[in-house]
């Protein structure tokens, strides 16, 4: 037996793994590999690409002949508009047949995509558009108002505005995407750019400060094909359906991406979330395959409405943000299967998994995101020390780049004190920022953002460990631990909790939840307080901001007269 990614098994086991890495890494590197040519000509002209499903719970299929022939014309009218190889385009639309057309449009043609969710207001496009410095944004009718200009978005901008909207219900100055799509014919060949090329120019979250940009390159898909197929265990007769939006990376590097380089179906719902809705679609297209935020399955957990039974599901995952173990003391009931935590970052891609693919699945531990993805090397370092922590230890979450053939991510755009950052040892090692601890087992358990570590009393505990056993008390919808300064103990333990349907915040309820504490995970590393909440602050992705909650939790602290703090 032998250790691939933290696993144990078989020699040919791993030395198919490792072949195929290393295949995948040729594939996309080739200095004359053509992303069009890769992600959509080479799949049969007949075989279903996508099965876009309406509000209506109607579906549309698109084969990757209809994709190519609609994305050489999309591709041909950005040429017209002087578009060419490396300039940026953006999209700030939603799950359409549009979107699908126009993406492959722009990296048909050699351009840069630059993804804008749709729910960000105008501010956060704007950043996104100078920043970028886009030369054309394709936006659904919906989100046309937002480019107006206005005390957030300039007045003067340079880029074009390309809108789904039918002719007469466009913004002043917008061209029609369907206009300009009947002004063409089929034919643009994909551009041959190599792996090097960057296909797209995304921005971070903002989680911990402000967006930073990262450049992906074509070599990237290789990292990217890897994980859907070791982690998501996706196989050729699979339904695929990734509820992520692509304006974020996860939705885009594997909702997107995942599919398009492994050819194999996938669904696209255009309709926003809703949970009765999406057991509707599980059962009623009976998806084999499903990935979404673990925000999703609590909303599908909490949901008390009458559902329709799923039974060709196989393999359901979960990314984004950490897993908490309620869901799959629900899951294996309500889905049929056990939801796998998988972990990665917008700088990288996928790097741990708890892997569906059957030479890599090993059993589920409550709260552990897994084992290191094939081509990746994972370690924790120590928290003040470039070395190696003991197994148990608590440190920060990092990889060895030597032995990481997927590795791409360089630095990120124009920040090169961030960029410094994010390296370790001399660019040893690529540090995500992340604290955890990996178990004598190999698994790794992820801990909180590196600024999220709770020091009490000398004991470092990371939020999520707390959070995971919050979570699973009855009344509990979700929550978030924070740390509060203490001047007895350094810090304390705090939490926002929000209530499931029916339940009433109350004394008893907030002290039922920090006995729960007490007896399943620590008598010191209960909650001092616990707040209740409507809602916790959030991303637009979905990741819990923390930072807020603390500083809001210290503003309160300041405010409040000492004998009552």
């Amino acid at each position: 037996m032998e250790s691939i990614g933290g696993n144990l098994v078989s020699s040919h086991q791993h030395a198919a793994a490792i072949a195929r890495v290393h295949e995948l890494v040729a594939l996309y590197a080739d200095p004359k590999a053509g992303v069009a040519d890769l992600l959509c000509d080479r799949h049969p002209p007949g075989a279903l690409a996508y099965r876009v499903v309406g509000a209506d719970l109607e579906a549309t299929d698109i084969t990757y002949g209809d994709l190519r022939r609609e994305s050489e014309k999309f591709a041909a009218a950005l040429a017209e508009l002087g578009v060419g190889p490396g300039d940026r385009v953006a999209t700030l639309m939603g799950k359409s047949s549009e979107y699908l057309v126009a993406v492959m449009g722009i990296w048909r043609l050699g351009a840069v995509h630059v993804p804008i969710f749709t729910a960000f207001a105008p501010a956060g496009i704007a950043f996104r558009l100078t920043r970028s410095n886009a030369q054309v944004v394709v936006c659904d009718e919906t989100q046309q108002a937002k480019l107006l200009p206005g005390d957030d978005m300039p007045s003067d901008a340079s880029w074009r505005i390309i809108t789904t909207a039918a002719e007469g219900a466009g913004i002043q100055g917008a061209l029609h995407f369907s206009t300009m799509m009947s002004a063409q014919t089929p034919g643009w060949p994909a551009a041959r750019l190599g792996g090097d090329a960057p296909i797209i120019q995304i921005y971070t979250s903002g989680t911990t400060g402000t967006p930073k940009g990262v450049l992906v390159p074509t070599k990237a898909l290789a990292g990217f094909r890897a994980y859907a197929e070791f982690g998501l265990g996706l196989v050729a007769d699979d339904l695929y359906w990734c509820a992520a939006d692509p304006g974020w990376a996860y939705g885009l590097y594997f909702g997107i991406l995942g599919s398009f380089t492994t050819g194999v179906p996938s669904l696209l719902l255009t309709a926003g979330f809703d949970a009765a809705t999406t057991f509707k679609v599980l059962s009623r297209y009976d998806v084999t395959n499903f990935t979404a935020a673990p925000t999703i399955y609590r909303a599908m957990r909490a949901f008390d409405g009458s559902r329709p039974e799923i039974t060709k599901l196989r393999c359901a995952s979960s990314a984004g943000e950490p897993l908490t173990p309620e869901v799959n003391l629900w899951a294996v009931d309500a889905l049929g299967v056990a939801v796998h935590d998988h972990y990665g970052q917008t700088e990288a891609g996928m790097l741990i998994n708890n892997h569906h693919h059957p030479d890599l699945a090993g059993p589920l531990k409550p709260g552990s995101m897994g084992k290191p993805l094939p081509g990746w090397s994972a370690l924790v370092l120590k928290e003040k020390e470039d070395v190696p922590a003991a197994d148990g230890e608590l440190g920060r979450v990092a990889i060895e780049l030597e032995d990481s053939p997927l590795a791409w991510f360089t630095g990120y755009i124009d920040d090169t004190q961030k960029s410094a950052e994010k390296f370790a040892g001399n660019g040893r090692w690529y540090l995500t920022g992340d604290a955890g601890r990996r178990d004598e087992d190999g698994y790794y358990h992820f801990s909180s953002r590196d600024d999220d570590v709770i020091i009490m009393a000398g004991y470092r505990i990371g939020p999520f460990e707390i959070e995971s056993i919050i979570a699973t008390h009855p009344a509990v919808s979700e929550c978030a631990v924070i740390a509060v300064p203490d001047s007895t103990r350094g810090e304390v333990l705090e939490t926002y909790v929000v209530l499931r349907s029916g339940e009433n915040p109350s004394p008893d309820v907030a002290k039922s939840i920090q006995d729960w504490v007490k007896t399943r995970y620590a008598a010191h590393a209960f909650p001092r307080q616990v707040h209740f909440a409507a809602a916790l602050p959030k991303t637009p992705s979905g990741k819990v901001q923390r930072f807020i909650l603390r500083q809001r939790r210290r503003d309160e602290l300041t405010a409040a007269p000492a004998g009552i703090r």
